[in-house]
């Protein structure tokens, strides 16, 4: 197994964990709140797009597709406590959303030779990612970090646990 190869593992396992636990959440759901002061689960989504864009597009410049007009700010540090369902996407939306800026982030780490993950991360992100490797890697388990919050919240809304 290469390099891509093992990434792609850790992707996909996290896509598979995440997607799982919003396979029956409605709207309404992804709106509550698993405790006070943590983010509700549409906010998250939309963050964990605009994250994935902003990191990949800044190691490979134009890479990534764009994201829908004003989706970066929508999902901004300042909008995560907004209640409100008109100031965030549908689950399908985000779903559509994510699906294309995943499918353009497999496509570039399929482009890429072993050599290429050991290259320093751009710089604003070496602190948590010192490597294109580590940026690539990171995508996987930066959703199953979110995804913990949503177990939670599958629970306090009597889902039965699926892991």
């Amino acid at each position: 197994m290469n390099a891509a190869a093992a990434i792609k593992t850790g992707l996909d396992m996290g896509e598979f964990v995440s997607l799982a636990y919003l396979g029956d959440l409605s709207d309404h759901d992804l709106l509550q709140r698993p405790a006070q002061g943590c983010n509700h689960i549409a906010w998250q989504l939309g963050h964990l797009i605009a994250s994935e864009h902003q990191m990949i597009n800044a190691c490979f410049p134009g890479t990534m597709p764009p994201l829908p007009a004003g989706f970066a700010e929508k999902y901004a540090k300042q909008t995560a406590d907004s209640d409100r369902p008109a100031d965030f996407h549908s689950k399908e939306e985000l779903l559509g959303v994510y699906r294309a800026q995943r499918a353009a982030t497999l496509a570039k780490l399929a482009t890429l030779a072993d050599s290429a993950f050991d290259a320093e991360a751009p710089e604003a992100m070496r602190s948590y990612a010192p490597t294109v490797g580590a940026v690539f890697s990171m995508q996987g388990s930066h959703w199953l970090m979110h995804a913990g919050q949503w177990a939670v919240l599958r629970r306090q809304l009597s889902r039965a646990p699926l892991f």
